[in-house]
């Protein structure tokens, strides 16, 4: 499996071993060896809450929970609290309102907007301190995880077409597939050729890729689009479809955005791909009828996933009811059959103009040839006509139009 964080591996490893050396920078002593014990720990899987899963937590895991644990044990020490033995429920509330309300800042001098990241992370850490030196008291239990939502930026399907347009050739094929697909952006990095199927009409996202469940999902608009560029780059089954890096593309989603959106929305957050998944979202919601056909397309498990999206974008109060259930494998077949009836209508109108040209010219040439009785005469022409209608029926020339004239004229046979 494609690993694109490999230097948060790297970069977990330089910061132990410098801490278990020289300490935790910015702890005290017993804080210090605290963190170290818990990041340990969470390697390897043990004293871990009986409602977590199983198994040891991925550097990268690790990091984003020591950062925060960190920086809120340096705010308890700045508050005299210097042993969390001694730490009361109610200074700890005190502790996440402040970050809520401003009193305590970020580093743009603004109060924290993901508060409840902070909370979430830190139970998991009290919880670990709970089991590994048996204590009782959950002075987590009644902590706060709200907070905002997380910012996204929005883009719709016109604003989708813009894009893709000024995109490199190897950004395109990323942004098609996390649209159509609507894929988690680990999910996307680790498609492999093998992975389509049905003339690139299913794609198999791997269990071992996915965050939730495996699944193979219908390759709704991109099957061409990917099928060229697998062409294109002369790739095998064992290769990988992307040939970029995470950071690669977002770097020029970045300016894309920029360009296409506008500075006014991508001021506070610049455009990723993790943003198409959303975008993605809000578009197919409009277009399942069934429920459970979306989460099992987004690799969800819950059902609030779908409200999110929705209530985000305040479409709650502009959808009606008979927008909410389209389903998308009848829409795409009633398209395929209106156009097939429309050709065979267009088919049927030239086949009766030619068969009455036809009719007038055998009959004519075979008056002026033909000496042999009227019936025997009658018969023939019958013959011929027969075997030039198998013919136009195979393969009907059609009428076309004089620009000067308007006139409608068949060619010769």
């Amino acid at each position: 499996m494609r690993d694109f964080y490999a230097s948060e591996e790297s970069r977990y490893d330089n910061w132990f071993s410098t801490s278990k050396e020289k300490g935790v920078k910015g702890l005290n002593k017993k804080n210090s060896d605290l963190i170290l014990d818990f990041c340990n720990d969470m390697s390897l899987g043990l004293n871990i809450s009986k409602m977590s899963k199983r198994g040891g937590r991925s550097k990268k895991r690790i990091n984003a929970l020591r950062q925060k644990v960190i920086f809120l044990l340096n705010k308890l020490e700045e508050r005299n609290i210097k042993d969390i033995d001694n730490l009361k429920k109610e200074e700890l509330h005190k502790l996440f309102d402040d970050m809520r309300t401003g009193v305590i800042l970020n580093r743009f001098g603004k109060p924290y907007l993901s508060t409840g990241d902070y909370v979430k992370d830190f139970k998991v850490f009290w919880h670990w301190y709970m089991k590994r030196f048996n204590k009782t008291e959950d002075i987590c239990e009644e902590l706060d995880r709200r907070g905002e939502k997380p910012k996204f930026v929005y883009f719709n399907q016109e604003e989708f077409e813009k894009m893709i347009k000024v995109a490199s050739r190897d950004l395109q094929i990323v942004m098609i597939l996390l649209w159509d697909v609507g894929c988690r952006v680990k999910e996307l990095m680790n498609i492999k050729v093998k992975d389509f199927y049905n003339d690139f009409k299913e794609l198999q996202i791997q269990n071992e890729t996915a965050k939730t469940f495996g699944r193979k999902v219908k390759v709704m608009f991109s099957k061409d689009k990917v099928k060229d560029y697998i062409k294109e780059l002369d790739l095998k089954n064992e290769d990988y479809l992307v040939q970029k890096s995470p950071e690669m593309c977002n770097n020029e989603l970045n300016k894309i955005g920029k360009e296409i959106l506008g500075e006014d929305r991508t001021k506070e957050k610049n455009l990723t791909m993790y943003d198409f998944r959303h975008s993605s979202a809000c578009y197919w919601v409009v277009r399942y009828k069934s429920e459970s056909a979306l989460k099992y397309r987004f690799g969800w498990k819950k059902s609030e996933m779908i409200h999110y999206y929705t209530e985000f974008l305040g479409m709650k109060d502009t959808i009606q009811e008979d927008d909410l259930y389209v389903d998308v494998t009848k829409t795409e077949l009633e398209k395929k059959i209106q156009e097939q009836d429309k050709k065979m209508k267009e088919m049927e109108d030239s086949f009766n103009h030619f068969k009455k040209y036809v009719d007038i010219i055998i009959e004519g040439e075979y008056s002026n040839k033909m000496t042999f009785s009227k019936d025997s005469k009658k018969a023939s022409i019958k013959r011929r006509t027969d075997d030039e209608m198998e013919t136009i029926k195979k393969n009907p020339p059609l009428p076309f139009t004089d620009e000067e004239t308007g006139e409608i004229l068949y060619p010769e046979i």
